[in-house]
């Protein structure tokens, strides 16, 4: 999407919700309630993610079934294991199903384009979280600002290695906008620094055991490196298994996402800082967001939920 990128705090809705009836096919009525944005009767979203198996998207779906659970309405969540083809099928499920709106946080943002368009033709209210969507036009993207939180992960790293010196990079996923958003962050960041050199950058599909061997293999290959940076926290910390005692050392490592997991590893001293975003919070807004198109009131086509750095301090 290329439309502005808004940094808000978390979903602003123009007014309060009004008082809307969605007929599904079924003439079962659904209305959203004025005054609290709940659901009088059964309302039904769908909310697909790209997978379970990431602390990250665990959170995101506990704040989605949050704002769910306090709308009075059904969520149906599906773990696409981070397979696009899987993933087609539960989104084709989900329109047998007439659900009333989908939340899509896509394993492939390119692949994602082609399933969403028969529930976007026939008038369904779709919601992207986390990652864009390319070749079809979404009603709401909801998502971190990933660019800001690439450049802040690139000052962070050059503060700690002391602006001089080679590192690497462990890229997420590719095609999806999370990856590409934060590497060009990282490089357009990381360019204000003339003395330090990125020697290398590899996909480790945002997993720890990928981090793992591709750190391994790259620090093989870079012994001098003295920084790393990992487009996730899993990565990250795959990164600092490979380190070993030289995490937090000789080599300072910087990660994307603010787990627990990661939060842990700073407290240990082992990384060095995380870019922290809020996961409930994105999964909460997608849900207010889809509501808010049900009840018809008007919803930004980006809204933005700010990242912070975390580091010991």
């Amino acid at each position: 999407m290329t439309k502005p990128f808004l940094r808000l705090a978390a979903v602003t809705l123009a007014g309060t919700l009004a008082l809307a009836a969605c007929s599904s096919d079924t003439g079962t009525d659904a209305t959203i309630d004025s005054g609290t944005g709940a659901a009088t009767s059964e309302v039904s979203l769908g909310l697909a993610l790209s997978t379970l198996n990431n602390p990250f998207f665990v959170s995101l779906r506990d704040g989605a079934q949050a704002a769910a659970d306090e709308a009075g309405v059904e969520l149906v969540v599906t773990d696409a294991r981070d397979d696009a083809t899987q993933q087609a099928d539960q989104v084709q499920n989900f329109s047998a199903q007439q659900l009333d709106a989908v939340l899509i946080n896509p394993v492939d943002s390119d692949a994602a384009g082609a399933m969403l368009a028969p529930l976007i033709q026939s008038g369904t209210p779709i919601v992207a979280v986390d990652r864009a969507v390319t070749g079809v036009e979404v009603d709401s993207f909801i998502a971190s600002d990933n660019i800001a939180g690439g450049k802040l992960a690139a000052e962070a790293l050059a503060k700690a290695i002391g602006e001089t010196g080679k590192v690497i990079v462990l890229q997420g996923v590719a095609g999806t906008s999370a990856s590409r958003e934060r590497g060009q962050g990282f490089s357009e960041g990381i360019a204000a620094f003339p003395n330090i050199e990125v020697v290398a950058m590899q996909p480790a599909d945002f997993d720890r055991a990928q981090g793992l061997d591709v750190a391994t293999n790259l620090l093989q290959a870079n012994p001098d490196v003295v920084g790393i940076f990992a487009e996730n926290d899993e990565m990250a910390l795959g990164a600092i298994q490979a380190l070993g005692s030289r995490a937090g050392t000789d080599v300072f490592v910087v990660g994307f996402d603010g787990t627990d997991d990661g939060v842990a590893a700073i407290d240990a001293g082992t990384l060095y800082a995380s870019i922290a975003q809020q996961p409930e919070e994105l999964g909460r807004a997608a849900v207010e967001a889809a509501l808010a198109l049900l009840a018809g009131d008007p919803v930004d086509a980006v809204v933005g939920v700010p990242v912070v750095v975390l580091t010991a301090d």
